[in-house]
C-alpha cells in the first residue's frame, strides 16, 4: 500500500506516480472531496475520477475514515497557534492524532481496506497533504500496518 496527497504535484505527475507505484486503486479518504485553487482542480472528486478511470486506476471513497470538521477545526487551531498553514504543515498536534485514533480508527472497520489490497496491484491512501506526517493518511497507514502487517510506503512530491 502507498499513501499520496494533492500538494506539491499537479495532475500528471500524480497520475505518473501512481502508475510508478503499480496503484490499481485510489482509496480516498477526504471528508471533502475537492481542494480550494486553481492549481489542484484536477483533485476535485469528478475530474480526478475520470482521470483515474482513464488510466485504469478504480476509485472508492472512505468517507467513515475522515477526520469529523470538529477534528478539522482542532488541527486549524494549533496550525494557527504554530503559525502554519494547512498546505506547510509538517506533523499533526498530539491531540489531534489521539482524537483521530480514538474516534475514527479505534472503531472503523477496515476489512474493505485490507481486502482491496488483495486484487492485484497495489491501494493508495489519497487525501491533501503533502507529507504523509501532516496527514490522517499516515494514521490510517500505521494501523494497517501493525494491525494487518501491511507495507507502507509513502510517495512524496519529490
Amino acid at each position: 500500500m502507498v499513501t499520496i496527497g494533492v500538494y506539491g504535484l499537479d495532475g500528471e505527475s500524480f497520475l505518473h506516480r501512481l502508475r510508478h507505484a503499480d496503484v490499481r486503486l485510489l482509496l480516498d479518504v477526504r471528508q471533502r472531496r475537492g481542494v480550494r485553487g486553481p492549481e489542484y482542480a484536477w483533485a476535485n472528486s469528478l475530474r480526478l475520477q475520470a482521470a483515474l478511470a482513464h488510466a485504469g486506476i478504480a476509485y472508492e471513497h472512505h468517507p467513515e475514515l475522515a477526520p469529523t470538521t470538529e477534528l478539522r477545526r482542532l488541527q486549524y487551531a494549533e496550525d494557527d497557534r504554530q503559525g502554519v498553514g494547512k498546505r506547510s504543515r509538517r506533523e499533526l498536534a498530539s491531540e489531534y492524532t489521539r482524537r483521530y485514533s480514538a474516534e475514527i480508527l479505534d472503531s472503523a472497520d477496515l476489512t474493505p481496506v485490507v481486502s482491496a489490497l488483495s486484487s492485484g496491484g497495489a491501494a493508495a491512501l489519497f487525501c491533501v497533504e503533502r507529507d504523509p506526517e501532516a496527514c490522517h493518511r499516515s494514521l490510517i497507514a500505521q494501523r494497517l500496518a501493525e494491525q494487518h502487517r501491511v507495507t507502507i510506503e509513502h510517495l512524496r512530491p519529490w
